[in-house]
């Protein structure tokens, strides 16, 4: 017979990534979808706003507000931002009542994390308030969120391009076969946006502006419909506000070595994984999730490279909080999956 009082629990599935973070409330799915951002009072120390409220200050506060980041890389850079986050976004999912906590908590984060990494994310998520807490490396969890089928003898390649990292995995009978994290993603493309209007056009442009310009004009491969957005920044030579045109051929240039070194990163799994799970490749494809699926034809590009199928995944933005979800909602099933498996006396019904 189950316990009454594990009606009560609440346990969550936590995508914490650099550029956002998503929670996964069992029985209800994902219920806060994110920016990784807070903005804290440099007078008094206390945390002004976090999420999109705080993105939206980014650029636009007075000396006494900053605005930061805690993740950088997949990496925790801020710890106590970074809990205060976690502690904010769980306590709007609480209600009132007296029996509100959290049990169990799945936590997606990136594979090439040290131990002292992994153990300041489990850290973090534990002083948020929630009870005992569980590590899924973030391919494995991308995989699952995707419904692939992890724990049979098939290769099932996931390619999550984030904001900070890019992982790149085969997952076959419950476990990453080969996988590899390289830090550029989707805040690369940001910079490399910066770094190119700035050496080009002579033109200083903030995150947010290459972040729109990315999403707008950005493209893996040529595009038969030409792009071009109106852009405005501050002339660097005369410190005075400017505008310039850009195209999509811009943007391409701009962040064509950084989706060179994606390429290499998915040719290097492919190239030292076992050959029977390489021979599935062909067969079953490649799946790509995470905001950076979303650039226009980078799905075409890695098909022409590595001269197979490849297809992004229903809601690639949501994937990895999916199947921290799923992990958290079937514990006892997926033990395994987990970077630290429950023991028979955890499981708790």
């Amino acid at each position: 017979m189950k316990n009454p009082f594990s009606l009560l629990r609440k346990n969550v599935g936590v995508d914490l990534g650099t550029a956002n973070s998503l929670v996964y409330l069992s029985g209800r799915g994902i219920v806060i979808n994110e920016p990784t951002t807070v903005a804290v009072n440099n007078k008094t120390g206390k945390v002004v706003a976090v999420g999109t409220e705080a993105k939206n200050m980014l650029g636009r506060t007075p000396l006494h507000i900053t605005v930061v980041r805690p993740l950088l890389g997949g990496v925790i850079s801020d710890f106590e931002m970074a809990q205060e986050m976690l502690r904010q976004f769980l306590r709007q999912l609480a209600n009132n009542g007296p029996f509100n906590y959290y049990q169990n908590a799945v936590i997606g984060v990136p594979s090439d994390l040290t131990e002292v990494e992994r153990k300041s994310v489990e850290d973090a998520i534990l002083g948020a308030g929630v009870s005992k807490a569980y590590v899924i490396e973030s391919a494995v969890a991308a995989a699952l969120g995707a419904r692939l089928p992890v724990t049979e003898p098939v290769a099932n390649m996931i390619i999550d391009i984030g904001g900070g990292t890019t992982e790149v995995a085969i997952i076959s009978m419950g476990g990453a076969v080969t996988i590899k994290s390289v830090k550029v993603a989707g805040d690369k493309f940001n910079e490399d946006i910066i770094k190119f209007v700035k050496d080009e056009f002579h033109l200083a442009i903030g995150e947010p502006t290459a972040e729109e310009l990315k999403i707008e004009l950005g493209s893996a491969v040529v595009l038969s419909d030409k792009l071009e957005m109106l852009v405005r920044g501050r002339d660097l030579a005369t410190g005075l506000p400017k505008e310039i045109l850009l195209k999509d051929a811009h943007i391409r240039s701009a962040i064509g070595k950084s989706l060179k070194v994606i390429v290499d990163a998915i040719k290097d799994v492919v190239e030292v994984s076992p050959p029977e799970l390489v021979g599935d490749l062909l067969q079953r494809g490649i799946h790509l999730c995470g905001g950076g699926s979303l650039l226009r034809g980078i799905d075409d590009l890695i098909s022409k490279e590595l001269a197979a199928t490849v297809t992004v995944v229903d809601d690639p933005l949501t994937c990895v909080a999916r199947g921290t979800g799923l992990a958290v909602e079937n514990l006892e099933e997926y033990s395994q999956i987990l970077d630290n498996p429950l023991k028979p006396r955890e499981i708790k019904l």
